[in-house]
């Protein structure tokens, strides 16, 4: 199949192919640096019990209803919301419009993400090389990242080697999604998914044969490590924060509420099986973050820091975790060099599976709603992220500002979108029926009436607790003590970044819209040409 053809449309080769693609989707940075943190913030063990009711009755109930919803509209060629929404509510005018989200919402995100994630490529050469090893102190270890990151100090002269890994992260996300669904993205994640999880094996088998390394702190060992991550806090589960920090991270990680499944599901063949692949895939995602994502970071910190010490790096966030604290930990092993290296390129493979799915619906749109070739899609999207990175790259506090509006805030509201379009449009039953089309296992019909009746619930009262609580206030741009939440310059970036995205919101409406009169006027003339 000649991929810069329009028109013609491509599926999934393999059962297997689908499911290492939407496990790559959802295995991602979060699993390994964002789930430890808000676990141990939240109850440790404790936090489990609200995160697998959330698993159970919002996330695996969100992706069915995609997998679900997504298939549907590949019998139709649409592989992006708009089509896909326009197809399952029979065509009413605005259906279309609410679509817009799936897109603009992965390429959000995908704006910071992939300059995140050139940083893990870099540590993994700074690793090998020796680059940080003789730092041992926490103070140095953050000025190497903050002078990586641009800042004036002694470790590099300026932003160019940040700005050169950028560029190759760059170019090899758009290198593979060029190549199109079967050559591109299922031939990546078929190598790189198995060669994530053996890493992640070979790295929590290591931090397990830790023991307690430092002699003169035989409290500071694997079994405290584990204890400090997993012991249970009770007290935590009356506070409703708990439940949404365990619900948000839950969206977050499986992927879902942002079109990327959506689009996945939409090149799987009709008849061949969604309801085991879904579930299976949801499962591997669990598996990684629970098991290898919880069973790394903190263990080691409280290993080579001490429970006070691993507080503290817990309390410095993700970025503090992954760049500052295991870069020490490294550097206190024998082989240092070889785990950091295992360390820093398991993060960049899981960031580079996550990035290519945020830039397949916006490519799936323009090349089958507006008869875009794939080389004309994603040059035209490429130079759109290349700008809109530049914002991150110059000015990191607006991370911040796009994380909160595609992430925080915009995955429970397009989910919720979802759910009540499948429930009062599509129809439950016909979605059901849908779902298990050539499936080989049969989900419990309870689940039906959980995404019928709990599933929105759910999600709307998560919406509605974060704009009540801290939601308001990040939309405000206002501290809980009223001052502004950006100083200086800063405020002016996150305005830009505002209408940035409200500027990509009303462009991608006018190609909707754009889109379908060219529909229109095909059909009339064909429809002509017949008479």
């Amino acid at each position: 199949m000649d991929d810069n053809v329009p028109g013609k449309r491509e599926s999934w080769v393999g059962r297997f192919g689908i499911i290492l693609a939407v496990a790559g989707s959802a295995v991602g940075l979060g699993n390994f640096l964002r789930f430890p943190t808000v676990a141990a913030q939240n109850g440790g063990g404790a936090f489990m019990i609200p995160y697998f009711i959330s698993f159970i009755l919002l996330g695996l109930p969100v992706c069915w209803v995609e997998w679900a919803m997504g298939r549907y509209g590949g019998k139709f060629s649409h592989g992006s919301a708009p089509g896909i929404f326009d197809a399952i509510s029979g065509h009413k005018p605005w259906a279309k419009y609410l679509g817009v989200l799936g897109i603009i919402g992965p390429l959000g995100i995908l704006f910071y993400y992939v300059y995140v994630e050139s940083w893990t490529l870099a540590y993994s050469i700074f690793a090998v090389t020796g680059k940080y090893k003789t730092i041992s102190d926490p103070a140095q270890i953050r000025a190497f990242f903050g002078n990586y990151l641009g800042a004036d100090g002694q470790y590099f002269n300026g932003i160019g080697p940040a700005y050169l890994f950028f560029l190759v992260t760059f170019v090899i996300n758009f290198t593979v999604i060029y190549r199109g669904i079967t050559k591109g993205i299922e031939a990546f994640c078929e190598w790189a998914m198995p060669l994530l999880f053996v890493a992640g094996a070979v790295l929590m088998v290591r931090v397990m044969m830790l023991g307690a390394p430092l002699a003169d702190h035989p409290d500071w060992n694997i079994k405290n490590g584990l204890g400090f991550l997993w012991n249970p806090d009770f007290s935590c589960l009356g506070k409703p924060a708990v439940w949404l920090a365990a619900a948000g991270q839950l969206f977050f990680t499986l992927s879902v509420g942002i079109g990327v499944i959506l689009t996945y599901a939409s090149y799987v063949k009709p008849r061949r099986d969604i309801a085991l692949s879904s579930t299976t895939a949801s499962s591997m995602n669990e598996f990684a973050e629970v098991i290898l994502g919880g069973s790394i970071v903190i263990p080691a910190a409280v290993c080579f820091f001490g429970m006070a010490g691993a507080r503290e790096q817990v309390a410095g966030g993700t970025f503090g975790l992954g760049f500052q604290t295991m870069p020490l930990v490294f550097n206190r092993l024998p082989g240092g060099e070889v785990f950091g290296f295992y360390w820093f390129i398991l993060l960049f493979v899981a960031g580079i599976t996550s990035s290519i799915s945020l830039l397949q619906p916006a490519v799936s749109f323009l090349e089958e709603e507006l008869g875009l070739t794939r080389k004309q899609s994603v040059l035209s999207i490429g130079v759109v992220c290349f700008m809109a990175a530049h914002l991150v790259i110059f000015k990191g506090e607006v991370i911040d500002e796009m994380d909160l509006w595609f992430n925080q805030f915009g995955l429970p509201l397009f989910g919720l979108i979802e759910v009540l379009l499948f429930v009062f449009v599509f129809g439950v039953d016909r979605g059901w029926r849908e779902l298990h089309e050539g499936g080989h296992i049969r989900i419990p019909t309870i689940f039906k009436y959980v995404v019928k009746y709990v599933t929105p619930v759910f999600l709307a009262g998560i919406l509605v607790s974060w704009l009540a609580t801290d939601g308001w206030r990040k939309l405000a741009m206002i501290k809980p003590d009223g001052s502004l939440l950006y100083n200086d310059s800063a405020i002016y970036w996150a305005l830009a970044t505002r209408g940035m995205y409200l500027a990509l919101i009303a462009v991608t409406c006018l190609l909707v819209h754009r889109a379908w009169r060219r529909k229109a006027a095909a059909g009339a003339g064909a429809k002509g040409a017949g008479q």
